[in-house]
């Protein structure tokens, strides 16, 4: 059987994981956590799909805001969320097929930004081209 101690650490949850959960447990918006935070929506969105991290001084003020510890947001360790109670007890098959599924995530987020990196090297391509036809 599953370990609850473990659901928010490194090996099951992504940062972006637990800081979703800690908002939803304050019973907050992304909207209004990110105001509070004074970033955009769009950051904070980022920030829970694992695109991008805060930076120590807005991790500092979320830590605060969501009443948990900084080193829990970023590893899952210290002062934190409870295990939900409905997926701690799902059978283990369940919880490989969501293991399997945080793994695809994170697969999928390496590729878009492969992806990004990409589409950057084309424009700066596309537009070196550009400039040499125009000399």
């Amino acid at each position: 059987m599953h370990d609850t101690q473990d659901w928010y650490g490194p090996e099951t949850a992504t940062f972006g994981d637990r800081v979703a959960a800690a908002r939803d447990m304050a019973d907050m918006t992304q909207a209004q956590l990110a105001r509070r935070l004074g970033v955009r929506v769009s950051t904070l969105r980022a920030w829970e799909n694992d695109l991008s991290e805060p930076r120590a001084n807005r991790l500092s003020m979320m830590a605060g805001l969501l009443n948990v510890s900084m080193m829990w947001l970023i590893n899952g360790q210290g002062e934190g969320l409870d295990a939900p109670m409905e997926e701690a007890s799902l059978p283990a098959s369940a919880h490989d097929i969501l293991n399997e599924l945080r793994d695809l995530r994170t697969d999928m987020i390496a590729r878009v930004e492969q992806m990004g990196r990409l589409e950057k090297k084309l424009r700066a391509a596309l537009k070196e081209d550009l400039h040499e036809r125009a000399a």
